[in-house]
């Protein structure tokens, strides 16, 4: 049922080359019919047998009756000729038709996968909370492919189907008796074979069943392989993978197994059957077996051309069974009744006039019943920003993802300047709103294309300035191409500061008329957090903006700040409204700076943290590095591998250096924020140590990384120049780590 489905729904753009594949799979089966009837007369005639039709049937009279008027001594070789024309042409519609049928394969698998790209983009980000990753990228690829080849396998059993009537139809009209005889016996091969087609569903359901498992482990594995390194789990996860492998290998090989036992069984039961039937024709046509014996091995002939074709429909059926499991997952993978898609409105989003209200808001997420958010009623003006601040769970977060539509509300509603949201179009609404969030996701592309991605079109001045704007310029330029620096899957080349400040250029260069800020400094440094915070307060200048944070030093100088408990605004105000009110936004505050330590000491913290950092990466290059030196490698590879890893520890560690450089150079512009003036003499001079000792880190880096990139790649010939910048290298990295701990002394003493 289900591959009828799918057949009548994404074949219907291709009547014509369904029908061209038909028919020329029936003129192949005619040609194939005809030249068979005609290869029997004409091996009697070469042998010298004198061939007597006038008891045979009809349908032999009238394919040999074209012949019957040519003289004797050129009928055989006329025959012969007309045989080899037939089967040329018959091989010619076969193969013709064999294209037609893999063409109209491919567009079937294209168009499946296409509306499956469709359907994963335009569907609910709720499909997304219940559904793996792993799963989709299963189906989109293997289960789709399998389930295309079983709708295009429909046509060549069409094909095969046709063949087998035009063989019945001419067994038919040589004896109608043999024919009942040879149906029957071929059932009986068709019903043994019915077992090993039941276990090829068996073993095409554990297939699919072990490939979504196979593919839902490896993405979460590789998603979370930091934590796997991190907790030392990589053995566990390998013995994990490594037994779905073997798993489904074995299950693979049990379905060939299985699958190639049916064409040898087909042919041993049909031979046994074809000599049955010859016992049979002696038995119904004993007083006339002389006679009758060239249209007996016509018939024998023809039936022996059958035999091949059933085994193949018996294939095809086995073929069906095993992926009659990924054609039911196909079926509803691409099904759309069952699928949540959001309304879309009509009206084009131009921009905000007068603010955004939410009004009488409650929302439960789909599927629950739970209110996360219960009768919210807020109003942010044009042109200003609205906090939202809470414990966990409170509701912020599920707020702000009702503003872009991501959900809708379940009682309620949100409008702009007076209209309902749900009556704007959603890409026009989405494409003038800005989101940055603590959760930045990057492609693994140039630093520029992901500046641009909300806008392509942008030229390369503006990708430049949206970069100052963000005070990403500086760590920009300094990366090995610059703007077309390559970063790696979700920017693991930068740090979490460092992603943030594209997110916030990519956010600038949209120019969005809404701001969506979501605890977007909340996992970073104290560094970091002022450089982020200082681009974010650039970002926010002049627009709409709600921001969702859980620092209140950072919402302190919004025009709104709405505190919100298990879903309800307890609180509507300023920050000193609200600290005046003694509520809970007070209690928040006082939690949060009671007991906060001296400015001073969170920025030695902050430095130490990230000493650290370059320390950790630093000693895994100079282990790198030993095991160069000691010659610890079995291959040119490892040897590779090893080189490969120094030069991405030595980059990080400049990267690291490139965050303290950003602290100084604002530090110079006075972007600090206010520290008294002892502390400031004591900053003051902690960052000049900084300085003082970055200007070393780089001194020394710069050849470091230069020597690693000219040894990954192969600039140096001999062994002996390769160990000898090794050994340069080492020393340098060595002299950096004495640098590390004198820096570190002076922070902590």
């Amino acid at each position: 049922m289900s591959t009828r489905k799918l057949l009548l729904r994404f074949a219907k753009p291709y009547p014509g080359l369904i029908l061209l594949t038909i028919l020329l799979g029936f003129s192949g089966a005619l040609f194939n019919g005809v030249s068979t009837a005609l290869i029997v007369p004409v091996v009697l005639r070469i042998v010298g047998q004198e061939v007597d039709l006038s008891s045979a049937p009809t349908l032999l009279k009238t394919i040999m009756s074209p012949f019957d008027n040519i003289s004797a001594n050129y009928r055989t070789g006329v025959m012969a000729g007309a045989i080899i024309f037939t089967i040329i042409l018959k091989n010619l519609a076969a193969y013709a038709s064999a294209l037609a049928s893999s063409s109209l394969t491919r567009a079937l698998t294209a168009d499946m996968r296409e509306a499956g790209l469709r359907l994963l983009l335009e569907i609910d980000i709720d499909y997304y909370a219940k559904t793996k990753v792993g799963d989709l990228i299963n189906r989109l690829g293997g289960e789709i492919g399998r389930a295309a080849g079983a709708v295009g396998s429909t046509v060549k059993l069409g094909i095969l189907g046709i063949t087998i009537l035009v063989f019945v139809g001419l067994l038919l009209s040589i004896s109608w008796q043999l024919t009942i005889a040879s149906t029957i016996l071929l059932s009986l091969v068709t019903l043994i074979n019915q077992y090993a087609i039941y276990r090829s569903k068996k073993f095409g359901k554990q297939l699919s069943d072990m490939s979504k498992a196979y593919s839902i482990t490896v993405l979460e594995t590789l998603n979370g392989v930091r934590l796997v390194k991190a907790t030392g789990n990589e053995e566990k996860e390998y013995q994990r993978i490594k037994k779905l492998i073997r798993d489904r290998e074995k299950a693979d090989f049990q379905s060939q197994v299985n699958s190639g036992a049916i064409t040898p069984l087909s042919e041993v039961m049909g031979i046994t059957a074809l000599l049955l039937i010859i016992l049979l024709s002696k038995i119904f046509f004993a007083d006339q077996i002389t006679s009758l014996a060239p249209v007996l091995l016509t018939y024998l002939f023809l039936l022996l051309r059958v035999l091949p074709l059933i085994s193949e429909l018996n294939t095809i059926r086995s073929n069906f069974a095993s992926t009659a499991t990924s054609v039911d997952v196909t079926s509803e993978f691409l099904s759309l009744d069952d699928k949540p898609f959001m309304g879309n409105g009509k009206l084009p989003y131009t921009k905000l006039q007068e603010g955004v209200r939410f009004n009488s808001l409650s929302f439960a997420y789909p599927s629950h019943e739970k209110l996360v958010l219960k009768d919210v009623n807020l109003y942010l003006p044009h042109g200003t920003t609205l906090a939202l601040v809470g414990g966990s769970g409170a509701g912020k977060s599920t707020l702000a993802d009702l503003l872009p539509r991501f959900y809708d509300p379940t009682s309620g509603c949100i409008t702009i300047d007076g209209i309902d949201l749900r009556e704007f179009d959603a890409v026009s609404l989405r494409k003038r709103m800005g989101i940055v969030s603590q959760d930045t996701f990057l492609f693994n592309d140039s630093v520029g294309n992901n500046i641009a991605y909300g806008r392509p079109e942008a030229t390369e001045d503006e990708i430049i300035t949206a970069a100052k704007r963000a005070n990403a310029y500086e760590f920009i330029s300094k990366l090995p191409q610059g703007f077309d620096t390559l970063i790696g899957d979700r920017g693991v080349m930068l740090s979490g500061g460092q992603r943030q400040r594209l997110a916030i250029a990519r956010a600038l260069l949209q120019n969005p008329d809404i701001l969506i800020l979501d605890e977007a400094t909340s996992a970073l440094d104290t560094v970091s957090e002022r450089l982020v915070q200082a681009a974010l307060d650039d970002l926010s200048r002049d627009r709409t903006t709600l921001v969702i944070a859980h620092r209140l030093s950072t919402v302190q100088k919004a025009d709104q700040i709405a505190v919100l408990d298990q879903g309800r605004v307890v609180e509507v105000g300023t920050h000193e409204e609200l600290l005046q009110k003694g509520g809970y936004y007070s209690r928040l505050y006082s939690m949060q700076f009671a007991e906060r330590p001296e400015a001073i000491v969170k920025r030695n913290q902050s430095l130490l943290r990230i000493s650290h950092e370059i320390r950790t990466q630093l000693n895994s290059m100079i282990g790198f590095l030993r095991l160069l030196l000691d010659e610890m490698v079995d291959n040119s590879q490892e040897r590779q591998e090893l080189i490969e890893e120094s030069y991405k520890s030595a980059w990080r560690i400049l990267n690291t250096i490139d965050v303290f450089d950003d602290v100084v150079n604002m530090q110079l512009k006075g972007k600090f924020l206010s520290l008294s003036e002892q502390n400031q003499n004591i900053a003051t001079s902690e960052y000049e140590t900084f300085n003082h000792i970055s200007v070393e880190f780089r001194t020394c880096l710069n050849p470091i990384l230069s020597s690693l990139r000219s040894l990954a790649d192969n600039l140096i010939s001999t062994h002996n120049e390769q160990n000898k910048l090794v050994t340069e290298t080492y020393e340098a990295a060595i002299y950096l780590l004495d640098n590390l701990e004198k820096f570190e002394d002076s922070i902590t003493n």
